[in-house]
């Protein structure tokens, strides 16, 4: 009888979806809001990885934060009454009443520890409150830097690895002595500002692209509407028997709280903590101001190797004051500008302080790089152990992880890294553990044999590349380092930043020759030996998911040898994660074709484990007009090949569809070209034959800049003159026109809302350059795995690579349409010139919301018609 009412009791703690969230801002979310929230809770009590598409404008990010905090919130519930259930599962033998009498002990047990973990943080909420109003009161002077007299002065022994650092393999301990001697260590106190054992909890890792990004996050954050915990916890220790004049004294304390115009009893305050890098975070100046490495500084600052501790670092005796900081970090969300000052304010570093509130944390806002490369998570003590992940911007994911584990090293790099160990080797030989030389002997081997093999191909090579695989790589290493395991200098690389230790020398020697006045102008470069720890990382990864490529680079007379390790297997470095994690939630705006991405992250993921979203628009479907062009305006047919990207007469005829576009489009045009090369060269056509002459007198001309810190000003001039043109109804231009390029700075995350995008025009379908080596090698790759995997296709179907090189094109398309719609009220017409559009494999790669409104255009006036009937209408 027991055993059955048990098991009644667990099953009613599984979490049913819920048909509303009350969480929600907004009294009525559409429809397409409130199904994303339902699946996403349905996935994460799952245990499902999904893929989630919803375009922008739809709310996506609200919609994210509400259902997932919703199910934490549950989960929490959960976790409540899971504990109640053993307790009562403990004292089942007991008579009721003495049962019943111990429930409501541990009940109210429960509620106590809630209440002072809430009534602490309420705490520090008043205390940063009181800090912010002492930084606003005084006038704060940035404190002056004198470089050419540093405060912290590193002697040679600040160089020196430490002994601890040493790969356990070499040191003759058996395991269970190093596990002894791991926890001994650990109960000493060595672990900084303990307060004994920390609570954890189950955490939402929320993961974009930028810290602006993430910043926004945080703004849609403070719009929900959750019941704050601390006096719904005092309204249920009333009810539970926690005498009255208690509850009421306790409220009364709460209400006397100031929170900087927020008390933080209006609504719940998630416990989040923005996490960033030491560049990001530093607060100590004389640190930053060095021209060395500053994530070794600041260790050395933390250990108190180079005579004096960071100021910014609270001693381990004082523990109570980075405590506090944790607590005033996890009392309000905090971006990570707001964390940097909320750190000058306490005068507590941010960066460990972040680092510290992490466990207690319930929302964890972090950039992709921090998420996704496993060191980055180990430095930073995050487990993802059971824990829910959620990726913005997943249209990058792919991309980003290929481009973390791949990495070149030029001649040049290589021959400065060997002369840095020899050097570091020779100067300290006698200083340090015979282990420590041991392993500086096999990496000088190594370099010197990746030295030989460049040397080698330099002066014997048949062509410009070559690519091989890992195996054929380190077969011609040669047979000194035949003997050398590579995955234990990789290990000890990794475990003993001993890079950091060799480039830092190398830097203060080269340091000491300048001239003290002019050190702040030595550049900060990437430290050489740790380019090639990362080519030696790869080379002891998974061998049949690399490639390494030989190329010259350069222009001739000056070229050098650059050898580039490729990861091809996407799903290698991201396994980890979805092994790990409870629920793993890839979002965006545009995730289309979601094939290719289930097909290349997750491969061997069971199928009952995987689903996908994918909603509509919240707009009508009147506000969006999509066209195929297939002819210009002469009737030829239109087709922007890469062949055809260089030809007059074809570039002659996209002039004439621009022209009549500029007639017909009010205010903001945006015309996205392939490539840069196809961009200029029908720049230099229309500038020739006078058509952008006739585009002036339409439209005022811009063009997308190269260079990165000219974007901000184009972008200002554009919107200035769609705007003014808005404005001035005397003036005979309608509008501006921006010219832009696939795939480059404008046609990802920017905002083309309402005037600044009345359409969107793609020129052509902007496939990669087939002859890349590096393209060519993973589209080999995806085949070999998909036979490799037993997969079957239709015989008139695509191969895996030919499906791959379309899906990467076709995700550049999607992302530049959705440059424009920005929000429910606004709209735009899409236009896509080249009839290759009109196949249907192209066509079902579009997003789902504009599929079944695509018009394929068979004559030119037929597009013109539709654009004018369009317009008009808008205009009314």
């Amino acid at each position: 009888m027991y055993h059955h009412d048990m098991m009644v009791a667990l099953d009613s703690l599984a979490l049913h979806t819920p048909d509303r969230f009350p969480a929600f801002p907004y009294d009525s979310p559409y429809s397409i809001q409130v199904d994303l929230m339902r699946h996403l809770y349905s996935s994460i009590e799952r245990r499902h990885v999904t893929i989630v598409e919803s375009p922008t404008g739809t709310g996506k990010t609200l919609s994210l934060l509400c259902a997932s905090l919703s199910w934490l919130a549950d989960e929490q519930q959960r976790a409540r009454k899971g504990k109640l259930s053993q307790h009562g599962a403990s004292a089942s033998t007991e008579p009721a009443w003495v049962a019943a009498q111990a429930m409501q002990m541990r009940q109210r047990e429960l509620e106590a520890q809630e209440r002072e973990y809430e009534e602490r943080m309420m705490r520090a909420r008043n205390a940063e409150a009181k800090l912010r109003a002492l930084a606003r009161a005084r006038v704060t002077k940035r404190r002056r830097v004198i470089v050419n007299v540093p405060h912290i002065e590193r002697n040679e022994d600040a160089f020196l690895p430490d002994d601890s650092d040493v790969a356990d393999e070499v040191v003759n301990i058996s395991p269970a002595v190093r596990a002894l001697m791991a926890k001994i260590e650990k109960n000493s106190g060595n672990h900084t500002w303990s307060e004994g054992e920390e609570p954890t909890c189950t955490k939402i890792y929320y993961a974009s692209r930028t810290h602006s990004q993430l910043t926004q996050v945080l703004l849609e954050l403070q719009k929900l509407r959750f019941p704050p915990i601390l006096h719904s916890s005092l309204d249920a220790a009333k009810h539970s028997g926690t005498q009255g004049n208690e509850v009421s004294h306790r409220k009364r304390e709460l209400d006397q709280v100031e929170v900087g115009g927020d008390d933080g009893i209006g609504q719940r305050q998630w416990r989040t903590v923005a996490l960033g890098s030491r560049k990001q975070l530093c607060i100590n100046e004389d640190v930053r101001s060095k021209f060395w490495d500053l994530d070794e500084m600041c260790r050395e600052l933390q250990q108190g190797k180079v005579g004096k501790r960071c100021q910014h670092l609270p001693p381990l005796e004082e523990g109570t004051k980075m405590l506090d900081f944790r607590d005033q970090i996890l009392a309000f969300p905090k971006d990570i500008e707001d964390l940097a000052a909320a750190g000058r304010n306490a005068d507590t570093c941010p960066y460990y302080g972040s680092r510290k509130a992490i466990p207690q944390a319930e929302l964890i806002t972090l950039p992709y790089n921090l998420l996704l490369q496993k060191s980055a998570r180990e430095s930073l003590g995050i487990d993802l152990t059971n824990q829910i992940v959620i990726i913005d911007e997943a249209h990058n994911l792919i991309p980003t992880l290929l481009s973390l584990s791949s990495v070149s090293v030029t001649s040049t790099t290589l021959a400065i890294s060997l002369q840095q160990v020899e050097t570091y080797y020779n100067k300290f030989r006698n200083r340090f553990a015979a282990s420590h030389g041991l392993h500086l002997r096999r990496l000088i081997s190594y370099l010197q044999a990746m030295s030989k093999v460049v040397e080698e191909w330099t002066e014997t090579k048949q062509t410009s590349t070559e690519v091989m695989s890992i195996p054929d790589y380190v077969q011609r290493l040669g047979r000194k380092v035949d003997g050398i395991n590579l995955l234990e200098i990789e290990t000890y690389l990794r475990k003993s930043k001993i890079s950091r230790k060799i480039s830092g020398y190398a830097e203060a020697v080269a340091t000491e020759v300048l001239d003290s006045n002019h050190r702040s102008h030595v550049p900060r470069k990437l430290l050489p030996l740790q380019a090639v720890e990362a080519f030696i990382l790869g080379l002891s990864g998974t061998r049949e998911d690399g490639r390494i490529i030989f190329s010259s680079i350069g222009k001739e007379g000056n070229s050098e040898m650059e050898m580039k390790y490729l990861l091809l297997n996407p799903s290698t470095t991201f396994r980890e994660i979805v092994e790990s994690a409870r629920s793993v939630v890839l979002a965006g705006g545009t995730m289309s074709p979601m094939s290719g991405v289930i097909r290349r992250l997750f491969p061997s993921l069971p199928q009952d484990r995987m689903t996908t979203f994918s909603c509509g628009h919240i707009i009508p479907q009147s506000h969006v007009r999509t066209l195929i062009l297939t002819k210009g305006p002469s009737g030829s047919l239109l087709e922007f090949k890469y062949a055809q990207q260089s030809n007059v007469q074809v570039l002659k005829e996209l002039g004439q569809v621009v022209l009549n576009l500029c007639n017909i489009v009010p205010r903001g045009l945006i015309v996205f070209f392939p490539s840069y090369s196809s961009l200029n060269f029908a720049k230099k056509i229309w500038r020739a034959d006078r058509a952008l002459e006739r585009f002036e007198a339409k439209k005022k001309v811009f063009w997308e800049p190269e260079e990165s810190s000219a974007v901000e000003s184009t972008l200002g001039d554009y919107a200035e003159a769609v705007q003014g043109s808005s404005a001035d109804r005397s003036n005979k231009r309608a509008g501006a026109i921006l010219f832009a390029v696939v795939g480059a700075k404008l046609s990802e995350g920017l905002n083309f809302a309402d005037d600044l995008a009345r359409a969107v025009v793609v020129m052509g379908l902007p496939f990669a350059n087939k002859n890349s080596p590096e393209l060519q090698e993973r589209m080999r790759y995806a085949n070999e795995a998909e036979m490799r995997l037993g997969s079957k296709r239709d015989p008139h179907s695509k191969d895996a690579g030919s499906e791959l090189y379309e899906n990467m094109c076709m995700n550049a398309v999607n992302q530049s349409i959705g440059r424009a719609i920005r929000h429910r009220s606004d709209w735009a017409s899409l236009i896509l010139v080249d009839h290759r559009y009109s196949m249907a494999t192209i066509r079902h790669k579009l997003p789902s919301w504009i599929q079944d409104g695509v018009c394929v255009c068979d004559t030119f006036g037929q597009a013109v018609k539709q654009l004018g009937t369009f317009y008009r209408d808008k205009k009314q």
